[in-house]
């Protein structure tokens, strides 16, 4: 078992994305494979969950609620914000976070698998420019 937080669900569409964390590439999570409540799964949810190999990439399954939203929240760190002239550099998971929500925004219509390919993209030229911490 792995443990992260959710970075996006969405109720009506049954689906999100987890970030481990340990790192690495979000993981999908179908609303079949959540075991608890999911109007709690709302992102900075802490949960617990197993990792599969899945038909376009990785999936959660065994999706278990440690800890609310609110709660988790309330314990990270949270980063000041100055207007010094200079672009914030995020961190891998700060980046997929807000491209997903970006997505998600301008295209709601894009599925799972799509918003995983075009992130996996732009996260790579995001690399190559260090736009994002290596």
């Amino acid at each position: 078992m792995v443990n992260g937080k959710v970075v996006r669900f969405d109720d009506d569409r049954g689906y999100g994305f987890l970030a481990p964390d340990d790192g690495g590439e979000d993981v999908f999570v179908h609303a079949n494979d959540i075991q608890d409540s999911k109007q709690q799964f709302r992102p900075g949810a802490r949960v617990e969950f197993a990792i599969e190999a899945g038909d376009r990439g990785l999936k959660a399954s065994q999706v278990r609620l440690l800890e609310p939203a609110a709660d988790a929240e309330s314990r990270a760190p949270r980063r000041e914000q100055e207007d010094d002239g200079l672009c914030d550099v995020l961190s891998v998971p700060e980046f997929r976070t807000e491209l997903t929500e970006a997505l998600l925004e301008a295209a709601p219509t894009l599925t799972a698998a799509q918003i995983v390919q075009v992130r996996r993209k732009v996260t790579d030229i995001a690399r190559r420019h260090n736009w994002i911490e290596a």
